[in-house]
């Protein structure tokens, strides 16, 4: 067995990396996914409360992916997490490409360009893992340290909480 020195066989994300992470996704209808993608440069773009309600906003009305769903969401500074059952309409990849497209236009950007190209998702295989999962993504906040508790963190929503808009407002 050949030995290679650290870090000479790592992918980094260039073209190749973005490949490696697609080579085993697939698209199943019905299926829910934990959606991860992160901000262009890994810059703070939510950091800015405007921007981060207006994508709380856009969030709270559905998200309009077609037959696809977001089951729960949660905003950071430098990335986002999706909770998302996938429908009959698009493939994963092109619904996460609509939602990341619709985020960056609610968020008011001038250019348009908020996320980096790629993402990365892990199907749930059941629905009894949907609800740990969308605790396990409604907590990132906590265990980042941006708050104490879920409820002192404005953008994030989960549809089994009923409505809320991310930002305080209730939902029209």
């Amino acid at each position: 067995m050949e030995k290679r020195a650290f870090g000479t066989d790592t992918l980094h994300l260039t073209e190749q990396g973005y490949r490696a992470l697609r080579r085993h996704r697939y698209s199943v209808p019905g299926t829910a996914y934990l959606v991860t993608s992160v901000v262009d440069g890994r810059r703070a773009a939510f950091a800015e409360f405007a921007a981060a309600c207006r994508v709380a906003r856009f969030m709270a009305g559905g998200g309009k992916l077609l037959d696809s769903r977001v089951m729960a969401w949660v905003l950071m500074p430098d990335h986002a997490h999706w909770l998302v059952q996938l429908g009959h309409g698009l493939s994963l990849a092109a619904t996460v490409q609509r939602l990341k497209s619709l985020t960056a236009r609610a968020a008011g950007t001038q250019d348009g360009q908020i996320w980096q190209a790629g993402f990365h998702e892990r199907a749930l295989r059941s629905e009894r893992e949907w609800r740990p999962a969308a605790r396990y993504l409604v907590r990132n906040p906590v265990r980042a340290g941006l708050c104490a508790s879920v409820w002192d963190y404005a953008f994030w929503d989960a549809e089994w909480l009923g409505e809320r808009s991310g930002c305080g407002d209730p939902v029209a």
